[in-house]
């Protein structure tokens, strides 16, 4: 999302990840005092916006169902070869318990693109790369069937309190339109529901014909 086009792991999005600053503004605290309670006591998450449409985050993703990491993944040709990372992908409890019963996802459903610098200098790593630092951006990719045009919608997370809606031009939307695997979203990188999905028969027409097309190995 936004200028630097990058790979969505996750089936969040495939745009520009922006750092994640901690900043409270005033028409904001109301409903992030809301979504902070419900974490607090365990209640699921739903989706918040605030007035000027703008999602409020869910803090409590990291307690969340972990789906994946991708690491330097990129649909484009590698912009800076010594900058490397690694996406970390979650999905709320709810909809993931129904994605198992039905091989796709329900509405509310909502997923965080968390994108972490990767080291490969540190105690006793001798090769290969580790998570390292702190967090380089923050996508989410929800669900609500009421409120957007196409079902899903993403959006860019500026703090702890907003998350900016992108553009149903984006580039996001047409890319996991044409390239997902079930319901516009990445389930090809997620190797535990992808067998669910091939058995419940909930392949995109678009993935599969993608699929078919690719050289036998």
């Amino acid at each position: 999302m936004g200028s630097r086009v990058r790979v969505v792991v996750a089936g969040t999005a495939a745009c520009c990840a922006a750092a994640l600053v901690l900043v409270y503004p005033m028409h904001d605290r109301a409903a992030h005092a809301a979504v902070s309670a419900a974490a607090e006591s365990g209640a699921p998450y739903t989706p918040s916006y605030t007035k000027d449409g703008d999602l409020v985050p869910p803090v409590q993703y990291r307690e969340w169902i972990y789906l994946t990491t991708g690491l330097d993944m990129s649909y484009t040709p590698k912009s800076n070869p010594d900058m490397h990372m690694f996406d970390n992908v979650f999905v709320n409890p709810e909809a993931y318990r129904s994605f198992l019963q039905t091989g796709t996802w329900p509405d509310k459903t909502v997923m965080v693109l968390e994108g972490r610098g990767a080291a490969s200098k540190g105690s006793i790593n001798a090769t290969g790369h580790f998570q390292s630092g702190g967090q380089m951006g923050l996508e989410i990719h929800v669900k609500d069937e009421s409120r957007f045009p196409g079902k899903w919608a993403f959006f860019d997370v500026q703090s702890e309190t907003k998350a900016t809606l992108f553009p149903q031009t984006a580039n996001c939307y047409s890319c996991h339109a044409e390239h997902a695997a079930v319901d516009t979203t990445f389930v090809q990188f997620y190797p535990t529901l992808l067998p669910i999905a091939q058995k419940k028969g909930t392949l995109s027409a678009a993935y599969t014909k993608e699929l078919a097309a690719q050289p036998s190995k």
